[in-house]
């Protein structure tokens, strides 16, 4: 038996050395039957490099400046943004940036200290890839917010002028009939993770078009620093549409596609063709969907997350996070987790953010009550939304339909003193929430008046949650809120704040109700369990997985969110407790080596510790063996 099987690993070994020595020679026939010519002066130059080769070359490298037809004939397009621009468009680019350092040195800092930072870590990505995960995954603490919000914010709203190497790929709406083909120029055999924008709805900043491929680069390097994803097997990408951003269009200098964005059916089979596209050459890849406008974060995921596999963080990643924030809530008020139920929440914004999450915070209330349709309707009569046109009612005009299942009715509004487009004040005055959650996008929304009255709670800990990204738009500041409301309150943001000073050695604790606690396991957890899909169980387990991470110390003290400094731990834990859950669901199918049946047998601990094993670290490859 050990005979034969050391003949049939022997004759694999043979088979993989002829196809890379058949490899080899077909690379040698493509050199010298499909070479380039540049000019030496007057001379030709034949050019052997295709795809990233020419872009890494600073020899042949010309850019954005390379012509559609040297896009195709040399396999570069997609690995570029997609307007082809001149020589002195070119120059115009760098010189702006030359002239803010002229500013700079004369004048004092033209940028922040963090934008700053973010330069001196990217050429380090650029130079040594290993070092920069090495250096990012010591100081994640430090280097988060400038890899991801809120630096990132500030990153794609300059990237037209920060651009010097380009990562990742980029389809546009120029590119229908060619996504297929195009797909094969991004030189990695196999892509476990892919981070997509439209670049329609940057954080809280809006519609920054190509330039959003910023926030898809940073989402992955916080994949492979919190989840240990392979770096050489994630893939950011922009699908380029256009943009409805006047100031870009007419921006000479702007990289992406200088139109207005499709909308409607052709709007769509242009992310059909780039999901078929991708799931054709990789099949088992996971894409998130990041930072799309709302009137298509949800349709997109309703029409692609039972056939692939695939989520958006915007809408369950950031439910997830308010989830466990929630849920931390209730045991920071000395209460179990099962009388979630009884939370009274007042949500304003109803976009894809908010109304994720009060879907996601109505399902898990549902459960805890039975599961059943009373349960449902018992759950949904603990939200009260607030928009730009106030709080949302049945009386409401051309309501969105994402947002109809939660409008209140009029016998509800009418006892407690309400009406259709109540302000934020009088809806925290009426209804006293115990929690007040931001998902609004609108800087300063709660204001002193609103955070007064929320002093009317009938909690006897009351949660606020000022989630908007980035930093500028979070709906208050701890400081206002511990300041107006009093000491004993849960804070949590979505941008990184610092703990509150209260005097005589107490502090007020800060949470930063950060995505990255949840993406980067839920990834992973997907990945390692083969799941097909990402199923709301898969979803749910790892809300409450990170919700019971903290001790009940800790969130007695305020505390509930864990620190930055834990994440590779916390996402570990997340991941195992998706891969759990999928094995529970029968969805798992395994990875790797380990099939379905393996997977099934494995304890609790055997899980994490299975998880553990599959996340990579930076550490340098030996390239040269020495023989002693």
């Amino acid at each position: 038996m050990s005979n034969f099987s050391n003949q049939i690993r022997a004759s694999s070994s043979l088979i993989k050395r002829l196809k890379h020595l058949r490899q080899m020679s077909s690379n040698l026939v493509l050199m010298q039957t499909r070479s380039f010519t540049t000019t030496e002066g007057q001379r030709p130059t034949m050019v052997h490099k295709r795809s990233l080769d020419i872009l890494h070359d600073p020899w042949f490298n010309k850019g954005t400046a390379f012509s559609m037809t040297e896009r195709d004939r040399l396999d570069l397009r997609g690995l570029l943004p997609p307007n082809v621009m001149s020589t002195e468009q070119q120059i115009e680019r760098f010189m702006d940036d030359l002239k803010e350092l002229e500013v700079n040195a004369r004048d004092g800092p033209y940028e922040p200290n963090a934008l700053a930072k973010w330069r001196i870590l990217n050429r380090l990505h650029d130079r040594n890839e290993t070092m920069y995960y090495k250096v990012l995954i010591a100081n994640i603490e430090e280097y988060a917010p400038i890899v991801y919000t809120p630096t990132v914010g500030l990153v794609c709203q300059n990237y037209s002028s920060l651009f010097r190497r380009p990562r990742g790929m980029y389809f546009s709406a120029a590119d229908r009939g060619e996504m297929m083909s195009m797909i094969y120029n991004w030189p990695a055999d196999q892509v476990d993770m892919i981070v997509v924008t439209d670049g329609s709805r940057i954080l809280g900043l809006g519609d920054l078009g190509v330039q959003g491929i910023g926030i898809a680069i940073g989402k992955l390097d916080l994949y492979v620093a919190a989840a240990g994803i392979n770096p050489q097997r994630v893939l950011p990408v922009m699908i380029d549409v256009g943009t409805n951003n006047e100031k870009l269009i007419k921006n000479p200098v702007y990289l992406g596609l200088q139109q207005h964005r499709l909308d409607g059916d052709e709007y769509v089979a242009v992310i059909d063709e780039f999901m078929n596209a991708v799931f054709t050459r990789w099949p088992n890849v996971i894409v998130q969907f990041e930072d799309f406008q709302s009137k298509w974060a949800f349709k997109l995921l309703q029409r692609y997350r039972n056939s692939y596999r695939m989520f958006n963080d915007d809408v369950q990643g950031t439910a997830g996070v308010a989830i466990a924030g929630l849920l931390g809530a209730v045991r920071a008020q000395g209460k179990p987790m099962i009388d979630f139920p009884k939370q009274k929440i007042v949500v304003a914004g109803a976009g894809s953010a908010g109304i994720g999450v009060v879907n996601a915070a109505r399902k898990t209330m549902a459960r805890m009550l039975g599961n059943n349709a009373s349960a449902f309707e018992s759950a949904r009569s603990q939200f009260w939304i607030v928009d730009a046109k106030g709080l949302i009612t049945e009386e409401r005009e051309n309501i969105d339909p994402d947002a109809t299942p939660f409008a209140r009715k009029v016998k509800e509004t009418n006892h407690q003193g309400l009406r259709e487009g109540a302000s934020l004040v009088e809806v925290v005055q009426a209804v006293k929430p115990d929690v007040l959650l931001g998902l609004s996008a609108v800087g300063g929304l709660f204001s002193k008046e609103v955070l007064e009255a929320l002093k009317g709670s009938t909690s006897t800990r009351p949660a606020i949650f000022a989630m908007s990204n980035p930093t500028t738009n979070a709906e208050c500041t701890p400081e206002e809120a511990f300041s107006i409301v009093g000491e004993n309150i849960i804070f949590a943001s979505g941008s990184p704040f610092k703990d509150v000073d209260l005097g005589n050695g107490r502090i007020g604790h800060c949470n930063q109700g950060n995505n990255m606690y949840l993406f980067p396991g839920i990834g992973l957890g997907t990945l390692l369990s083969g799941s097909r899909i990402i199923s709301d169980g898969m979803l749910q387990a790892a809300a409450e997985c990170l919700a019971a991470y903290m001790t009940e110390e800790e969130v007695l003290k305020g505390t509930i969110y864990p620190s930055i400094s834990s994440i590779r731990d916390i996402t570990k834990e997340v991941a195992a407790a998706v891969v759990k859950e999928a094995i529970e669901e029968d969805l798992a199918e395994g990875y790797r080596e380990m099939d379905a049946r393996e997977l099934q047998k494995l304890s609790q601990e055997e899980i994490v510790e299975y998880v553990k094993k599959n996340m990579w670290s930076p550490e340098y490859p030996t390239l040269v063996y020495k023989n002693d």
